[in-house]
């Protein structure tokens, strides 16, 4: 199955016509290139805490994170300390997942201390997919993972990241526009 038409007539990737967030999500942001360290670290962390969960969780909740992570302003969150941790667990707006909490501040801290001329985007960008890659036909196409992310799960961890397993790692290159996942005739693939 390729792409499939929503009621716009468009052609897209099938899960974004599982809801309107998806689509929004899908037509706006999904596979567009992400530039910025709090941006990328938003990417990273939503990534982190969608770990185990539908990805629509994180999407209807995303206002909340932000509002609870400062924005992720990767300063703001590596100041986070015993109050914040406590409050976060306590937010329901957000996912209450104490392991996941951790690793976003302790990963604001690891973005922190990479060396001077080192940046997340940096990091990534050896991972970006080439522009020839071929696109994938279908939803089977689409990996969960690869060895690239399974090498940059690797990388980020050897900086002190935390959970950033390669599945995480992989589809924070599809959401940030260093993978595009698109199905070949999905209409976001080739632009308006």
């Amino acid at each position: 199955m390729s792409a499939v038409p929503g009621v716009d007539g468009r052609l897209r990737c099938g899960w974004a016509l599982a809801s309107e967030d998806y689509q929004r999500y899908h037509d706006t942001e999904w596979g567009r290139a992400v530039e910025g360290e709090p941006a990328l670290f938003e990417r990273l962390s939503l990534e982190a805490f969608q770990s185990g969960l539908s990805w629509i969780t994180i999407l209807r909740k995303r206002e909340a994170f932000r509002a609870a992570f400062a924005g992720f302003d990767p300063q703001a969150v590596a100041a986070f300390g015993d109050a914040d941790r406590t409050r976060l667990l306590s937010d329901p707006g957000i996912v209450r997942n104490a392991a996941k909490i951790d690793a976003v501040i302790s990963n604001a801290r690891a973005l922190l201390a990479l060396p001077d001329g080192e940046s997340l985007g940096g990091l990534l960008a050896p991972y970006r997919a080439p522009a020839d890659r071929p696109a994938p036909q279908t939803p089977a196409e689409v990996p969960a993972s690869t060895a690239d992310s399974a090498a940059l799960a690797k990388d980020l961890k050897k900086r002190g990241f935390r959970f950033v397993g390669p599945i995480t790692a992989y589809a924070m290159l599809q959401a940030t526009g260093y993978v595009n996942d698109h199905l070949a005739d999905c209409w976001v693939r080739h632009g308006d």
